[in-house]
């Protein structure tokens, strides 16, 4: 079983490493098309940066691939991981040629006589360059969040209410505010719950108008809790709303917005793995209403956390 380990993750290392290649290679071809000197100086930068991703993806890719297993239930489990591994990378070579495209057909149309719609290119491909080291970071998020288990022990749900009030703080444009808070522990993987619940917060803030107000808040029901965000933007067209969890389906498409299309595809895996799920319903007056579900009685398993506060860092720096 360690030639499919390591095969998956060569497969993995060479999409990234590819990705980064016919990213580069963009925007030298629009420094030569356009006659600008290339700025040498960001050439070891990149280069570097390039390494450490392949390094941290090589290391990150080698700890979640399962290894020799050493019983049926061991097999199975590992037989489920190679699939999401299969179908994560179908997906991200896929999502990769968008860029790719993008900037070829832009230099294929541009006037190198024109400065100003050489500039306009160059940004394009820079910011499709950003767009794909985004991409790579939450691969590696989502890869740790399918494969990995969780660290189940007791949530404080008033405590973690709080701490998500605190932390969206920071997300620009919006009013912030907390509408309940649940006053119960529960079985959980906290770390996770909050990446998944931050998630939550920053989509709605990246797909709702400027200065508009968000709640987020909690609650008990018979069969569990409810970690609510609820916005007042536009909403989401029930037809619309069985698709949005999937990998790198962004609903009605706003490009403009950013993001790689895996958010909330992050935030059903982290349901899942509670035995929840996570739903959409309207806001009254307008909006969206997106609810983590999670069951009492989730089991323990063992851990591999991921840090809550990457949400929040990716969001800083997309902003």
């Amino acid at each position: 079983m360690h030639s499919r380990r390591t095969r998956t993750l060569g497969l993995l290392v060479a999409v990234v490493a590819a990705g980064f290649a016919l990213a580069a290679l963009g925007v030298v071809l629009v420094h030569v098309v356009t006659e600008q000197p290339l700025p040498w100086a960001t050439i070891p930068v990149y280069t570097t940066l390039t390494l450490a991703t392949l390094v941290v993806v090589g290391v990150v890719g080698w700890t979640i691939l399962p290894s020799a297993p050493a019983e049926r239930v061991a097999n199975d489990q590992e037989e489920t991981a190679y699939e999401a591994q299969r179908r994560l990378l179908d997906d991200v070579r896929h999502e990769l040629k968008t860029p790719i495209t993008i900037v070829r057909g832009h230099l294929e149309v541009m006037d190198p006589n024109d400065p100003s719609d050489a500039a306009a290119i160059r940004d394009l491909g820079m910011a499709e360059l950003d767009r794909m080291t985004r991409l790579i970071g939450d691969i590696d998020l989502l890869a740790a969040v399918e494969t990995d288990k969780f660290t189940m022990s007791e949530v404080d749900l008033g405590l973690l209410t709080q701490r998500v009030g605190e932390l969206v703080t920071v997300i620009p444009d919006h009013a912030w505010s907390v509408e309940q808070a649940a006053d119960t522990v529960i079985r959980g993987d906290g770390d996770r719950l909050l990446q998944a619940w931050l998630q939550l917060a920053d989509n709605a803030a990246k797909y709702t108008p400027a200065g508009s107000a968000i709640e987020v808040g909690s609650a008990v029901h018979a069969g569990g809790v409810q970690l609510w965000v609820r916005d007042h933007g536009p909403g989401i067209a029930p037809a619309m709303r069985h698709r949005i969890f999937r990998r790198f389906d962004r609903g009605t498409g706003k490009r403009s917005v950013g993001g790689s299309g895996l958010g909330l595809a992050i935030v059903d895996a982290i349901a899942k793995a509670h035995r929840g799920h996570c739903t959409i319903a309207d806001t009254a007056g307008g909006g969206a209403t997106f609810t983590l579900e999670i069951p009492f009685g989730t089991k323990a398993t063992v851990p591999s956390p991921v840090r809550a506060g990457d949400v929040l860092m990716q969001r800083e720096a997309t902003g």
